[in-house]
């Protein structure tokens, strides 16, 4: 509903011009009789004018003795106002007057705006209802709901277009296959130690380096790196000794690493892997059409960033505010810098001095805080790059295994690795590391934080939540699948598994608790998810995307369909950046 406007003639004209104009027309103003036909939409500077006090007032409610619409009911105040945008009540009425900026301090009357838009039927929210930010869960949800509710329908017509198409054409519609790591069925259970995994392969893996010895002290294993010499150097010294023939041999490291991972037998054996089938270089050799997503409709644009990367894109990331500059992080070993600003050009490949690309290893996963950016790598490292200094190499750290995920909190930074730990650095310092837990007994696959807790996924089919501050595991949930994405948001952790579920936690001082498990459609794994008060996206290996609101059950608002399987995505104030198998970045964002 828009904004009307208000004539500052007529308010400055007082009460006695009105009661004039009353008069000419024989009739007055009733605030208790409907009003008819006529004046079904009056002026709101009829109702507002000459009885809204100003800011400066004291009016806690509206007041009986005036003749507009504060001379109502509160109640029916509030219903009025439950029909305006939640953006206008949050931002508008405030300035208006003190007793209409009462209004959107109601918790009970965004409480059923939120059940309106929800359904009555479901539950929401989900997780503690305690300090839950009800003004903002609606402003979202109605945002989601304009701009993503008609999407599936027209997605689905778009896709029906493009079969008539290669029907005209003569070719037989392109199946939608699964290109993303990892589809289930393809997993076994066990440890890190895989047959037909290479020493040059379990190296690359747990990242032996001539310059650390572990040793391990105390039962809760924490681990102390004594160091010979400056181990920056020392790493950088060892990447431009190697040559670049080592690469292919790298890229056979990364792949059976990969296949250890995942549980793969013939890792090593050369045998055909479905995310090389669906290789888009393979297609366009082959003659094929490449794939393509449906265009937007008129509420939303997508902008494809398609000519950055050479290989699939397994990590994205919005960063620096507003979803202006997107960093994508891609198996052809390199972080790319987008600036969104200017319809997703290619701002920067990031890079160190003397390396041929950003890591030597497969990108697998970012994280930012402020102007810092970390990425992680199959390479065992994570490098840090200044963002304010267009994108210049910060620092790198040496961890003992390939980084799975990444957390950025506001004074450490957490890596989960393959070799089962969940380590602590201080990037401010020359030894970065602070303590390294080994709190799982398989690769750690996904980590959520705050100041003071961790909250970590493993191949093992475990959660555990560790307390920094009484430096020890508070508690261990046992899962029937394990978890590869997660989300933390208020006292919600969201996660998905490897089954295509997504599962709720409650998180309130400490104690972490399971709420229940949801089947929103997804087929195969759940590479990424991303929980708001009042938002819920989530992409799969099945080559969806799917848009929620975050209720119990989720309503799915919309399902986009890939080509290929989608690794990862990353949302920032409305603005969505998805990561796919077909070497390109898509931003869907509110057209302007």
């Amino acid at each position: 509903m828009s904004g009307v406007p208000v004539d500052v003639k007529e308010q400055e004209a007082g009460p006695e011009k009105r009661r004039m104009v009353d008069d000419q027309d024989g009739s007055s103003f009733d605030p208790v009789k409907p009003p008819t036909t006529e004046t079904s939409r009056p002026d709101l500077q009829g109702l507002v004018s000459g009885v809204c006090p100003s800011s400066t007032e004291a009016s806690p409610s509206p007041s009986v003795e005036g003749n507009g619409l504060l001379s109502l009911p509160w109640e029916m105040v509030a219903r009025i106002a439950s029909h305006l945008p939640a953006q206008c009540v949050i931002t508008v009425l405030p300035k208006v007057c003190q007793a209409l900026g009462n209004v959107g301090k109601d918790s009970t009357a965004w409480q059923l705006r939120a059940h309106r838009l929800t359904g009555s039927r479901v539950g929401f929210p989900v997780g503690p209802r305690e300090d839950f930010d009800w003004p903002n869960s609606c402003l979202e949800m109605e945002q989601l709901i304009t701009c993503w509710a008609d999407q599936a329908d027209w997605a689905a017509r778009q896709a029906r277009q493009d079969d008539e198409e290669r029907g005209r054409d003569g070719q037989e519609p392109e199946p939608r296959g699964d290109g993303a790591p990892g589809a289930e069925g393809q997993e076994e259970e066990g440890g890190l130690d895989v047959e037909g995994v290479g020493v040059a392969a379990q190296e690359v893996a747990f990242g032996v380096h001539d310059v650390m010895d572990v040793a391990m002290e105390g039962e809760d294993e924490e681990m102390q790196l004594d160091r010979g010499g400056n181990p920056h150097a020392v790493a950088r010294e060892e990447m431009e000794e190697r040559p670049e023939e080592a690469l292919m041999e790298g890229e056979r490291n990364e792949r059976a690493l990969f296949d250890a991972m995942e549980g793969r037998e013939g890792a090593a054996d050369g045998v055909d892997h479905p995310e090389d089938l669906a290789d888009p270089r393979r297609q366009r050799d082959a003659g094929e059409e490449p794939s393509r997503s449906p265009s937007p409709p008129p509420a939303l644009e997508c902008i494809s960033l398609a000519s950055g990367h050479i290989a699939q894109v397994n990590s994205v990331l919005l960063v620096g505010g507003e979803g202006a500059v997107c960093a994508s992080g891609s198996r052809d070993r390199n972080v790319n810098l987008w600036d969104l600003r200017e319809g997703g050009t290619l701002q920067r490949r990031l890079g160190g001095q003397g390396l041929f690309s950003t890591h030597r290893g497969w990108v697998w996963c970012l994280a930012s805080r402020g102007p810092m950016l970390a990425s992680g790598s199959f390479d065992s490292t994570v490098r840090l790059w200044d963002l304010e200094a267009g994108g210049a190499e910060k620092g790198l750290i040496m961890a003992r295994a390939a980084v799975l995920c990444l957390s950025c909190q506001t004074d450490v930074l957490l890596a989960g690795t393959f070799d089962k730990r969940v380590s602590i650095y201080d990037t401010r310092v020359a030894e970065p590391l602070v303590k390294s837990l080994r709190l799982h007994s398989n690769a750690v696959m996904c980590l959520a934080a705050d100041d003071q807790y961790i909250v970590s996924g493993s191949k093992d089919r475990t959660v555990v939540i560790y307390d920094r501050r009484a430096g020890k595991a508070l508690k261990k949930l046992r899962l029937s699948s394990y978890l590869l994405s997660m989300s933390y948001s208020g006292s919600e952790v969201w996660a998905g598994d490897n089954r295509g579920m997504l599962h709720a936690f409650s998180m309130q001082a400490g104690v972490l608790k399971p709420l229940s498990q949801f089947d929103v459609g997804h087929t195969s794994l759940v590479t990424g998810i991303h929980k708001s008060p009042g938002s819920l996206y989530t992409c799969s290996s099945d080559c969806t995307i799917k848009v929620h609101l975050p209720c119990a059950p989720p309503r799915t608002l919309c399902t986009l369909h890939h080509q290929t399987g989608v690794n990862g995505l990353s949302v920032e104030a409305g603005v969505l950046a998805v990561a796919s198998g077909d070497m390109c970045v898509e931003v869907w964002r509110a057209r302007k």
